[in-house]
């Protein structure tokens, strides 16, 4: 039987694709939301069982606020949280502000409805391997923990970080190529080496990737106009 329930995440275009992919498989999604700020006042009118929450910073103060309501004002309602792993502190903080689960952002679907399921019937959703990986990191912290997002973003161009933007907005190679001023198969070639080198096999996987890593936020390449052609 399909859950009934609500998606919100700090990146629409993520809450709208997860929700797509939950209805596809029999869900019944009451809303898709941005920001996850928002995630309390969504869930007070519009009565979920279940409500996910997807985060690319679960350490953050303050980023499970809207669990705490929600669990104060509707404590049926079980709350799932999405985020980057290994991170203990935001783990913790998500059991703490009264989560029912947390799901790596790169689990496939199946594992979500799984725990989507464990948590409706009162169950605490999350796997032994990631409960493992964060007690490792808690108990073996290393001086400078790496950080996936700057690692991404070392290995990408500034042209490269712009088309990764670009795609993550939504923008098909068409305007890609008009907004930057370059050919659509120049476009669609730098948007083939983006997908490589993140490892991915789609533009939302690529913006998925990005937006869960932190990379979205640091990548500040501005979107300027394209600029007419130099004269020769």
């Amino acid at each position: 039987m399909g859950v009934r329930l609500v998606v919100v995440d700090d990146h629409r275009l993520l809450a709208e694709a997860l929700a797509s992919a939950l209805k596809l498989r029999g869900h019944r999604v009451l809303a898709a939301s941005a920001p996850a700020s928002g995630a309390a006042d969504l869930v007070l009118s519009r009565s979920p069982e279940v409500c996910l929450i997807g985060t690319a910073s679960p350490a953050e103060p303050g980023v499970f606020d809207p669990v705490v309501r929600i669990k104060k004002e509707r404590p049926g309602v079980a709350v799932l949280v999405l985020g980057p792993v290994p991170n203990p502190r935001g783990i913790a903080a998500a059991f703490a502000a009264g989560a029912s689960g947390y799901v790596r952002h790169d689990e496939r679907i199946e594992g979500v409805e799984r725990a989507m399921s464990k948590a409706r019937a009162g169950e605490v959703a999350v796997a032994p391997a990631l409960l493992q990986a964060a007690f490792a990191e808690l108990l073996n912290p290393v001086a400078e923990p790496d950080d996936e997002g700057t690692r991404l973003l070392q290995i990408l161009t500034p042209r490269e970080i712009e088309v990764l933007v670009r795609v993550a907005e939504g923008e098909d190679t068409r305007l890609i190529a008009a907004g930057m001023g370059i050919a659509p198969s120049t476009a669609r070639t730098h948007v083939q080496r983006v997908l490589m080198k993140l490892g991915v096999g789609s533009r939302l996987e690529a913006a998925a990737l990005a937006a869960r890593t932190g990379l979205l936020d640091r990548a500040t390449t501005p979107l300027h106009p394209a600029r007419p052609a130099a004269e020769a």
